[in-house]
């Protein structure tokens, strides 16, 4: 009987070894397998050693889904090659700006992508992050930022955004129009697009600009829309044709003034896409008749691919504008589905797809982090 015990608890012994040293065996194949997958031959050293990177992306404008998708792009595209990726924005507070980047060059980061930097301050900002060591990316911000070595500074094209949406004013005005100009100035991408419509203004002189409006505040949209409201009621229906807006936070705060008072025969050309502007473009009777963007996601993901081959030791340019699209009403309601910006690429071609700056290397990363 006790042999007989013995015996069993013998061979159960023996069989949950087994089976542990079976699960141990398919883990260690798994990983191994895991491992198998990528070559890390021609990887960057401090990346193939597994050293990866901790950054900071620092935007002073913020309250708008632009903001919300330019800081998923860069975070998703950095996390994806292994780094570590913090996000701060500053909503419109230069105060709030560089103290966020002073802090930030204490607390020990590699690399730093700095957005709509727009005054003296944010050079210095700047120089100092590079003094100390660190690669730099900005993005729509100063121009003198130029002047110092190894910072690549990033744009959309503005003047092919300006470009796009008011030549396709003119053309639908026929080059005989009363308009509305909302736009502000301060801002480096704000400067590029002013330059276009002021030249475009003395080739077609049918074109009257007879109001402007532009601030840039974490409510842009309301007040906005309080603006044109009050524009609308000073200027009549024949009075007031259309309105070209430099910005998004502009055109839907605008959009949604033209629907309150009925007014959908005042045309909206607009700059920038979101979510929020696909979803006004899309609805019956909007007045939003184009808009030209660069996706901003990709922006983002762009800028921080950019970064990482600094952190590399690559080289870099020292500017980079992105392509522009111009998206009209007509393509976003001929949809059978509702259009977001997950599904813009299947409408306008070209859109949210960009190989610029993917090395292979990074593509090695982002398969061994892949989840």
């Amino acid at each position: 009987m006790r042999k007989s015990i013995f015996k069993r608890v013998f061979v159960s012994v023996i069989a949950s070894a087994l089976l542990l040293t079976g699960c141990s065996s398919g883990q260690s194949s798994t990983e191994s397998k895991k491992d198998e997958k990528v070559s890390f031959k021609n990887v960057p050293e401090r990346f193939a050693k597994g050293e990866g990177a901790k950054i900071k992306v620092i935007r002073k404008i913020g309250g708008d889904d632009h903001t919300a998708q330019y800081l998923a792009g860069a975070k998703e595209e950095g996390e994806a090659l292994g780094f570590q990726v913090d996000t701060y924005t500053a909503n419109g507070d230069t105060a709030k700006f560089h103290d966020a980047i002073a802090q930030a060059l204490q607390e020990d980061y590699d690399g730093y992508i700095i957005s709509h930097g727009d005054d003296a301050a944010t050079v210095n900002d700047v120089q100092k992050l590079v003094d100390a060591g660190k690669s730099v990316v900005t993005f729509d911000s100063i121009s003198d930022l130029s002047k110092i070595d190894g910072v690549t500074l990033t744009s959309q094209d503005d003047e092919a955004l300006a470009t796009l949406a008011f030549d396709k004013l003119i053309e639908e005005q026929k080059g005989e129009a009363a308009i509305a100009y909302l736009w502000v100035d301060g801002f480096p991408p704000m400067v590029r697009r002013n330059a276009v419509y002021q030249e475009k203004l003395k080739e077609n002189p049918g074109i009257k600009e007879v109001e402007r409006f532009g601030v840039a505040s974490a409510d842009t949209s309301v007040q906005t829309q309080n603006a044109v409201a009050a524009m609308l009621n000073k200027y009549p229906k024949g009075k007031l044709d259309a309105i070209f807006a430099t910005w998004d936070a502009f055109a839907i705060g605008a959009a949604r003034a033209i629907k309150e008072a009925g007014r959908d025969e005042v045309k909206i050309y607009g700059i920038d896409v979101s979510n929020a502007d696909l979803q006004e473009i899309q609805a019956k009777g909007s007045s939003w008749s184009y808009t030209a963007a660069v996706d901003p996601k990709l922006i983002g993901a762009v800028n921080m691919r950019i970064l990482a081959k600094k952190l590399a030791g690559e080289e870099t340019p020292q500017t980079y504008d992105l392509e522009a699209s111009l998206i009209s009403q007509e393509q976003i309601q001929a949809s059978k589905e509702a259009v977001n910006m997950a599904n813009l690429s299947g409408i306008v071609e070209g859109w949210g797809v960009s190989t610029e700056f993917e090395e292979e290397w990074m593509k090695v990363l982002k398969e061994h982090y892949k989840k």
